[in-house]
């Protein structure tokens, strides 16, 4: 079971909930494009940010490490520049204008030492004067450990079958990662069609924390926002942290 590998089941459910990204989020991803620039989504996941992108015109490209998501992205943009690739093998040869990771998905690197080499990566990938922006989910959506299984999510996919997730949770607090261990399953009626497991982690940050790690890496402006509407964000009581790195 690989560590938060979004799969076919996950994927399905993923398109039913999360078809569309939401819009103030777009809007504020949105807002650092220009029409001449060279866009990069890392984690570009089914292209509910980069299929908007390239609808407005823009030159975007991206990497996922889920067949599955991108596929779901390729129905939705054949010719969409989106690749499987780990973004630390990635090669490219051009540096981007603006980079962007959406959805808090940082927080998925609960490896701090590897989450480090990718903001590095990332750096190395960005133009001189290019902007980094991303979001990581916060302490304050710690959940409440669980001992079982339980029902999470129930949505009905297009032919018609019940795709049900169920998930317990155990927060780590020496590693600050919130473990989500989940399962998928799909019936036909009472009938078990499919079972996916997945080892689900990610790192829950606290305020200050990333910010000592993206100077060290060369970033020399960082600001800290608790909302999409660009509020500061002054303490650990934000839902989640977004980051503009330049």
């Amino acid at each position: 079971m690989e560590k938060n590998y979004y799969g076919s089941l996950c994927t399905e459910m993923y398109e039913v909930l999360h078809q569309n990204a939401p819009q103030d989020e777009l809007a504020f991803y949105l807002s650092y494009a220009k029409k001449d620039a060279l866009i990069f989504e890392p984690l570009c996941g089914s292209g509910r940010f980069l299929v908007p992108f390239l609808q407005k015109g823009f030159d975007i490209s991206g990497v996922d490490l889920s067949a599955e998501m991108l596929a779901k992205l390729k129905e939705k943009a054949p010719d969409a520049k989106a690749y499987l690739c780990n973004i630390l093998t990635y090669n490219s040869t051009q540096k981007f204008d603006y980079i962007f990771i959406s959805s808090g998905s940082v927080s998925l690197f609960t490896d701090m030492e590897l989450c480090k080499k990718i903001l590095c990566k990332i750096k190395s990938l960005l133009k001189t004067g290019g902007k980094f922006v991303f979001a990581v989910d916060t302490i304050a959506g710690k959940c409440s450990d669980d001992e079982e299984y339980k029902l999470v999510k129930s949505v009905k996919t297009a032919e018609g079958f019940d795709l049900i997730l169920k998930c317990k949770n155990y927060y780590d607090e020496k590693t600050g990662t919130q473990y989500s261990p989940s399962i998928y399953e799909l019936y036909d009626n009472n009938t078990l069609l499919q079972r996916e497991e997945m080892d689900f982690q990610t790192h829950l940050y606290r305020f200050g924390e990333i910010e000592p790690h993206l100077y060290n890496i060369g970033f020399t402006n960082v600001t800290v926002y608790s909302s999409f509407n660009k509020e500061l964000a002054t303490d650990n009581n934000s839902d989640m942290f977004i980051y503009e790195c330049s």
